[in-house]
């Protein structure tokens, strides 16, 4: 048996459709609220920031804050150990390469210069008496062989007489034989002597070249333990200004301890500490300039420290020009760095409206002039003067770019003309 399905009511039949309906009027209503709605708000036309959307040449580059610093810096160290006796420069003065900063004192390093003083006297008197004695058995070997010659000599006549009266009768054959051993016996002993005054001539040229290098040597040891006599005078390693000076008379140095430090001022640099989001962009190379006194002077990024410390890293600029007049340690500059090539784009002026929004919206004016509506835009890179637009404007709008603070949550600004 068929049961008689009851019809149900139309309003839940189309309810659906209702509930769509519904939500596009209501969306409707919304956009015709922006343009004419209650929701706009009325501001001073004085007050507001207007500006127009242009396509020209947008260059990106950062602008921050840098601190001039000398471009080479020189640590002043003591090379011995002492007690500063006297102060002669003052932190903060110029000083020239070799003046003197600061004397020292060191009683034990006079001690031991006059003993190695004494000492080397002892060597070089002993070096002496070494070559007297060489020169005496040089002088005795010397007349050993005269003393052989003569007799040689004397020994060769006799044997001539000897072997004429052999031949006249007078002497016997074993006569003439004992001054012929004789004769080669001293002809021999004449040789050995003078290859004995060769050797000795060849070991006293040696002995005596071995002694003149180790006078030098001990001279020279001798004259450089003398020169730390001047180390007690600590003077300028270059021309520049004296600063970090903390030292008192009276106090003791240690050698090698650190005294001060001389910046040298012909040449400088520029120390920045950019934000950690530029750090991947910021490289050695890239151009800058430097804003001193209204004027730009050109510079170029040296190096860069890839380390992020308090959300900021450290770069370092030089000027690849003259650097400004007047330049002072520690002055404070405007630099800007180029990161990007110049290129054709839409872009508006810098405003608090970033702030704001984001740059997720702006207030955009509309064909009347005296009204202004919330317009989604997409901004893209930004320098310190412009932002580029990729979506949401075109080249001639015209928007509002300062006095949000004011606007609150209105959807639409409007003024008198």
């Amino acid at each position: 048996m068929d049961i008689k399905l009851k019809k149900r009511p139309w309003l839940l039949r189309h309810k659906g459709y209702l509930i769509g309906g519904a939500f596009f009027l209501g969306l409707a209503a919304y956009t015709v609220s922006l343009q004419f709605g209650a929701q706009a708000m009325h501001v001073p036309a004085e007050s507001l920031g207007i500006a127009t959307v242009e396509e020209q040449d947008f260059l990106e580059y950062i602008e921050t804050e840098g601190l001039v610093e000398p471009m080479i810096s020189l640590k002043v160290n003591s090379r011995v150990s002492g007690y500063v006796a006297r102060i002669v420069a003052d932190e903060g003065m110029q000083v020239e390469q070799g003046d003197t900063l600061l004397v020292l004192s060191n009683p034990d390093l006079l001690d031991d210069i006059e003993q190695q003083e004494a000492e080397l006297q002892k060597q070089l008197i002993t070096y002496r008496r070494e070559e007297l004695e060489m020169e005496q058995k040089s002088i005795t070997l010397r007349k050993q062989v005269l003393e052989n010659q003569y007799e040689l000599r004397r020994l060769a006549d006799n044997f001539r007489v000897s072997q004429e009266e052999f031949r006249m009768g007078i002497k016997s054959k074993a006569q003439l034989e004992l001054d012929r051993q004789e004769y080669d016996y001293k002809t021999r002993a004449a040789a050995l002597e003078q290859e004995s005054l060769r050797h000795d001539s060849a070991a006293t040229v040696l002995r005596r070249s071995l002694i003149a290098a180790a006078r030098r040597q001990e001279i020279e040891k001798f004259r450089r333990a003398r020169g730390r006599l001047e180390e007690l005078v600590v003077r300028a390693p270059a021309s520049g200004q004296l600063s970090s000076l903390q030292i008192v008379p009276g106090q003791q140095l240690q050698a090698g301890g650190e005294i001060g430090e001389i910046k040298v001022l012909d040449r400088f640099k520029v120390r920045i500490n950019p934000s950690e989001y530029y750090i991947d962009r910021i490289a050695a190379g890239l151009p800058a300039r430097a804003v001193v006194r209204g004027k730009e002077y050109p510079m170029a990024v040296r190096r860069v420290v890839p380390e992020v410390v308090e959300r900021s890293f450290v770069a370092e600029l030089g000027f690849t020009g003259a650097p400004p007049e007047a330049l002072r340690i520690g002055q404070r500059i405007r630099v800007q760095i180029e990161i990007g090539s110049p290129e054709e784009t839409l872009s508006l002026p810098r405003g608090d409206f970033y702030n704001a929004t984001g740059g997720r919206w702006i207030f955009k004016v509309d064909e009347s002039g005296h009204r202004a509506v919330r317009t989604y835009i997409r901004l893209g890179r930004q320098n310190p003067k412009r932002y580029e637009v990729v979506e949401g404007l075109k080249k001639g709008d015209r928007v509002i770019t300062s006095g949000y603070a004011r606007f609150e949550n209105a959807e639409a600004l409007t003024w008198s003309k």
